[in-house]
């Protein structure tokens, strides 16, 4: 498969099948997606569509049962294990739905640890990660543990962990889900900002639609399938006022 060069993600007759016989679910039904370099891309679609399932694939967490992503022209499906975990580590930043966070460790020890992982010096890795907390409105809180904060903060937390490597790809799990409107918008800038410079990529899941305005392009999901994709917020929502 040929990949064009502004393309961030390109992803094939992708499936996922979970479970065997009759106990067997098809999350993915061959998903033909391309996210390109410098743009946001939304997900959307109703709960149990596959947003979540076709993220982890694209960005290596997941197997696919059947076609293949690729990711600024690395097919991850033919790495190792090793290697998978390595190329995730240097270019891919995940916010996660749950967070995810070390409740033992400090707020710059959490973000940090991508960082540490990548044999980056503990001290060099602490000064990124405190760069990265300051972003997200946290830099009066690094040696605070994280059972301290709010939802909210905590999902501030995930996000400055997931820039905090300089990653070409940002995929974000409802990333304003736990925030107010003021807090959501200034992430999701920051996101943005962080994103679109230096041909990198931002795909996030989301049903927030105070957050559309901030799309390139929203593919919309069901049943495991992109429905469509719509080149602008304004089309996506012009449609949904049509249906």
């Amino acid at each position: 498969m040929q990949v064009q060069q502004q393309s961030a993600v390109v992803c094939r007759g992708l499936t996922k099948v979970f479970g065997t016989g009759t106990s067997e679910v098809q999350a993915l039904r061959g998903i033909d997606i391309e996210v390109r370099q410098g743009e946001v891309m939304m997900l959307v679609g109703p709960s149990g569509c596959g947003k979540t399932t076709l993220i982890s694939t694209l960005a290596g967490v997941l197997n696919p049962s059947e076609g293949e992503c690729l990711v600024f022209g690395t097919n991850l499906n033919r790495l190792s294990d090793r290697e998978r975990t390595r190329y995730r580590g240097s270019n891919i930043g995940f916010v996660f739905q749950q967070f995810n966070l070390i409740g033992s460790l400090s707020l710059r020890e959490n973000v940090g640890v991508p960082l540490l992982l990548q044999g980056v010096p503990y001290s060099e890795a602490m000064r990124k990660a405190d760069e990265a907390l300051a972003k997200v409105g946290l830099g009066h809180r690094t040696e605070d543990r994280t059972t301290s904060l709010s939802g909210g903060q905590q999902q501030r937390v995930a996000i400055a962990r997931a820039i905090v490597h300089g990653p070409k790809l940002i995929v974000c799990d409802e990333p304003t889900s736990a925030l107010d409107h003021v807090t959501g918008q200034h992430v999701v800038e920051l996101l943005r900002s962080v994103a679109t410079g230096e041909g990198r990529a931002l795909i996030i899941v989301t049903h927030d639609s105070r957050i559309y305005r901030f799309a390139d392009r929203i593919a919309q999901m069901d049943d495991g399938k992109v429905q469509r994709i719509y080149e602008s917020h304004q089309d996506f929502l012009a449609a949904e006022r049509l249906s």
